[in-house]
């Protein structure tokens, strides 16, 4: 039960901070592409890279915590059904090109963040 409530509270703070970041950077940028899940998501790979490799591989963390970390924050932080949503509509909008940028550009992003978060975590 400990766990689980660890993770929920994680979670909880995960959707806040995804909903503030989404929105604040939504504010500063223009264009079809939504930047704000973009920053999102590839954040969320590079912190995921640097916690999971830093509570698995540096320091012992009780499996609770690293799960409220990894599972609760970052997992509700990041936002993968969204990308995809915002993809599809882009293509419905007969935005192909942007829904593809969209999506690729999000996948590559994400490769290259979590592989940096890994390197970064092995670093610390």
């Amino acid at each position: 039960m400990r766990t689980i409530a660890a993770i929920m509270i994680a979670g909880s703070i995960g959707t806040v901070t995804r909903y503030w970041v989404d929105g604040l950077v939504s504010q500063h940028s223009q264009g079809q592409l939504p930047w704000g899940t973009f920053v999102v998501n590839v954040t969320a790979c590079l912190l995921l890279g640097i916690l999971f490799t830093v509570t698995t591989q540096r320091v012992v963390v009780d499996t609770s915590m690293r799960l409220a970390i990894t599972t609760g924050f970052v997992g509700s932080y990041s936002t993968f059904s969204t990308l995809i949503l915002e993809s599809v509509r882009l293509a419905e909008d007969g935005a192909y090109a942007f829904a593809f940028a969209n999506a690729a550009g999000s996948v590559l992003a994400g490769a290259v963040a979590m592989a940096a978060g890994i390197v970064i975590g092995r670093a610390l």
